[in-house]
């Protein structure tokens, strides 16, 4: 027996497709900034772990990254090094290229989201400087567990309304498809920014403007890659 008349679902409308972004390495440039701040962690702090052995774990919250180069004391080194980012902050660039794709994507009506590891008092100002609306942006200060963790690129679904078989994270650290992975979402690596391919199954755009191959099909995956990387 029925409880309630029942009422025919509405027509269901074509599903949205929704782009995510890493930040650093795909959208901005940031690694002097990046480089600069670890300055300024050795010299106050007397660690000698070189800037190189940081940077193989972008992607990841700094405390975990802390963690795995064995730093101590990792309240006082990030807030060391989150002063030292602020400062730094203008010499961070928008990779050419990016603001002509995010663009392209919005008017084929895709939703474009960020997922990143920077604090969102960091990450706002930067993302800002995209001129692009996005619809979602997750960072460490929200809920769930940092990447390689899939909790934001899970919890931007839930805020977009999008299926995993309808979106597509765009990364450049093995974090990043790790995280793509966990999640089921497919994952193109990002060739200009700091990491390198995983394996050589990974689908591989070597230019923002490469991305545009997307705006084709973005159900089915890349069969070649466009551009040169910056």
């Amino acid at each position: 027996m029925l409880l309630h008349p029942y009422e025919p679902p509405e027509p269901e409308t074509p599903p949205r497709r929704a782009l995510i972004f890493d930040l650093d390495g795909v959208l901005v440039d940031t690694l002097p900034v990046m480089r600069l701040a670890w300055q300024v962690v050795q010299d106050f702090h007397g660690i000698a772990t070189p800037f190189e052995d940081y940077a193989a774990h972008l992607g990841r919250p700094f405390a975990d990254i802390m963690g795995l180069l064995g730093i101590a004391e990792v309240e006082a080194v990030h807030s060391t090094y989150s002063s030292a980012s602020v400062a730094a902050a203008p010499a961070a660039s928008v990779f050419d290229g990016v603001q002509d794709a995010l663009r392209a994507f919005a008017v084929a009506d895709w939703l474009l989201a960020v997922v990143t590891s920077k604090p969102l008092e960091r990450a706002a100002p930067l993302v800002g400087r995209l001129g692009c609306t996005f619809a979602a942006i997750h960072t460490p200060s929200s809920r769930g567990r940092g990447k390689p963790s899939p909790d934001h690129l899970l919890l931007t679904l839930v805020d977009l309304g999008v299926d995993p078989a309808d979106a597509i994270f765009i990364g450049d650290m093995p974090a990043d498809r790790e995280a793509a992975q966990r999640a089921g979402l497919r994952f193109v690596h990002a060739a200009w920014g700091y990491g390198g391919p995983g394996t050589a199954a990974d689908e591989v755009a070597q230019s923002p403007a490469g991305l545009l191959s997307l705006l084709k099909d973005g159900s089915q995956p890349m069969t070649a890659t466009i551009g040169s990387p910056r």
